[in-house]
């Protein structure tokens, strides 16, 4: 048992940087997994995770200040191009008049696999996304929801968190 994180031995935790969010991988199997292993020691775990893993201590470990932190909700246009207007018109709707965060919509109604991390992108620079996503998101100041950015992949609502 590692005395600071409360793995097992063999058992680290490593980042995934497409996922934003860390995983345990074994040294010894190399097998990877999103789960804490079944002898985990709890206690200290969440403690490690707390200190290393908290998105005060990612940010800390994003580098370069020319990195941001944004979460999105995706309507892709499958429908016609207004229904999917329409659709996303009403998210923002909704989200400004404070029934509901963007982040709690994402996970319902996304149609981007960061649904289930709250449509949280993690960091990213420029040049890593879409160039219209890229120019709203630099755009926006921190806490700022932008208003609908259409890109080839549909139409988005963009907040920025750092």
């Amino acid at each position: 048992m590692d005395s600071d994180s409360g793995l097992p031995p063999n058992w680290i935790v490593r980042f995934s940087k497409s996922k934003s969010l860390p995983y345990y991988y074994n040294t010894a199997t190399q097998a990877s997994q999103w789960n804490p292993p079944k002898d985990a020691d709890e206690s200290k775990l969440k403690a490690y995770m707390a200190q290393n893993f908290s998105a005060s201590a990612i940010r800390a470990q994003a580098g370069p200040s020319d990195k941001i932190r944004c979460a999105h909700l995706l309507a892709e246009i499958t429908r016609t191009k207004e229904e999917a207007m329409s659709i996303i018109l009403g998210y923002e709707a909704k989200i400004r008049a404070g029934i509901v965060s963007l982040a709690d919509l994402a996970v319902e109604e996304s149609d981007c696999s960061s649904a289930r991390k709250r449509g949280d992108l993690g960091y990213f620079g420029r040049t890593e996304m879409q160039k219209e996503f890229e120019d709203a998101a630099f755009a926006l100041k921190v806490g700022e929801m932008s208003h609908v950015v259409e890109t080839a992949s549909g139409l988005h609502l963009i907040e920025r968190y750092d």
